[in-house]
């Protein structure tokens, strides 16, 4: 196919062109009715936000545009069907998982995954066997699961219907898929992947293997993260039998907005285009920026540039420094942001910055980084430790629940001191964000070591998804039968 095209947007170029009266929704009308103080940003962009007229083709039944460029998607990436996504990768994620999973079906999962993976769990009604991933140390960071303790939780629970992984980690770092596959394959087990961060793997060498050449069913792509699209914009793969094209379909269309933004789908065309006609001449180039920009960060003596640890591969789009100087990677990143530099994510040790796909010829400021990270962090020191652990992890290779999430819904909560929670079962999730992985899931055992690490996040400045009483020194537990 020819993956200069872009169906889509061209179908709302020509929309816009035509400068039509609207009549219909959304009430801007194209951006004739809108508060002023906004229209000066917004007004390039709302006469392309429509709905689904005659021309721009429907997301939930597509037969024109969207279609075609769906189509096209699949082929660049060599899969049986893809789907644009304007929910994020959390839409994507929950309908692979409802697609495949019954309730009460056991699933292996990868215990550092992202949030919405465990409310497709919880919507699925399954039973989640969680593996615990390799540690990197000198990160301190959660990784992979390795093929041998998949390997071993197939023997311990050869009934499961589904493995759900998380390829690569936030910080771009992974370990090839092909033997789990294979060895879910020998079972008959699809594999469901949340490759949110892989969509530009698709380019090869020397980015990592992406896990639709490694043969995963379904592999799910937040391209605004790493591909020139809109925030929200995402792919859903689908390649094999094992995942029902007509399930996924069905739970898409009850889980996305009936009304879809055609500014986040046209995006979704261009970033597939964008990638199709990234050239070996435009990797090279990127790579060698990407290098010099390492190089020169190295350079400065008050922070290190990690490198990958041994039998991963790593994303070149992702650099992580820290502090050499005592400062924690929260302290770095604010010295950082002082001075103009906003990164992706910062946690206790580590400041993480993704860098943008460019193709040859374009320009990006590295240098003006590199002098600005060099000022904000002169002569600033402190008291922080690196690896000094905060783990998500269990020191157990295969944990389940301590209650099935169909006992959870009929359960009364109450809050808890933190002290006073351990020892209880946890009633809702309490989530470190960025990088959204779980510390405490719901229905787990609320241990000392949670309480522990939960007060050195909190110290140290950490953002919580879910928590909703930790600002009055608080956990939500689930009530025993000793407190009634």
């Amino acid at each position: 196919m020819n993956q200069s095209q872009t169906p889509l947007f061209d179908a709302m170029s020509d929309f816009y062109k035509k400068k039509p009266i609207s009549l219909h929704v959304p009430g801007h009308k194209n951006g004739q009715v809108f508060s002023k103080k906004g229209q000066f940003l917004y007004n390039p962009l709302l006469g392309l936000d429509a709905t689904e007229i005659n021309g721009l083709d429907d997301l939930h039944a597509p037969e024109g545009a969207i279609l075609k460029s769906e189509q096209l998607l699949a082929d660049l990436y060599g899969v049986q069907r893809s789907y644009f996504l304007v929910n994020g990768s959390t839409v994507g994620n929950i309908a692979m998982i409802l697609a495949v999973c019954r309730e009460g079906d056991k699933v292996l999962v990868q215990r550092n995954c992202h949030k919405s993976i465990l409310h497709g769990l919880m919507l699925a009604n399954v039973q989640p066997i969680f593996l615990q991933p390799d540690f990197y140390e000198k990160w301190d960071i959660a990784g992979s699961v390795g093929s041998k303790l998949m390997e071993e939780a197939l023997g311990v629970h050869p009934d499961v219907k589904a493995i759900i992984v998380t390829y690569p980690n936030y910080y771009g770092l992974g370990e090839d898929l092909t033997e789990i596959v294979r060895l879910a394959h020998q079972r008959g087990i699809p594999v469901l992947v949340d490759e949110a961060h892989g969509a530009h793997f698709q380019l090869g060498s020397p980015f990592p293997k992406s896990a639709i050449l490694a043969g995963a069913d379904a592999v799910v792509h937040s391209a605004h993260k790493t591909l020139p699209a809109m925030t929200m914009g995402s792919y859903l793969h689908l390649n094999s039998s094992l995942v029902a094209a007509d399930e996924v379909s069905f739970y898409l269309q009850m889980l996305q907005s009936s009304s879809p933004s055609y500014p986040i789908m046209g995006s979704l065309d261009l970033a597939r285009a964008y990638l199709a006609s990234f050239t070996s001449e435009d990797k090279n180039s990127l790579i060698k920026k990407i290098v010099g920009f390492r190089g020169e960060l190295a350079a400065l003596q008050s922070i290190r540039v990690l490198e990958a640890p041994p039998g991963t591969s790593a994303d070149p789009l992702k650099v992580v420094i820290q502090s050499t100087m005592g400062l924690s990677g929260f302290e770095l990143q604010q010295l950082c942001e002082a001075k103009g530099i906003f990164t992706e994510l910062a946690d206790p040790n580590n400041v993480l910055m993704i860098l943008p796909l460019l193709k040859m010829g374009t320009d990006f400021p590295f240098s003006e980084i590199v002098q600005n990270i060099k000022n904000a962090t002169k002569d600033r020191t402190g008291s922080w430790k690196a690896n000094q652990v905060v783990s998500l992890l269990d020191e157990r290779s295969m944990t389940g629940l301590e209650m099935p999430y169909s006992v959870m819904k009929q359960k009364k909560s109450r809050p808890a001191a933190l002290r006073s929670a351990i020892g209880k079962v946890s009633a809702e999730m309490v989530i470190p964000y960025p990088p959204g992985i779980p510390l405490i899931m719901s229905g787990e055992m609320i241990t000392a070591e949670h309480i522990t690490n939960l007060r050195r996040l909190l110290d140290l400045g950490s953002r919580f998804h879910g928590g909703s009483s930790l600002s009055n020194g608080e956990l939500i537990v689930y009530e025993s039968g000793q407190d009634g």
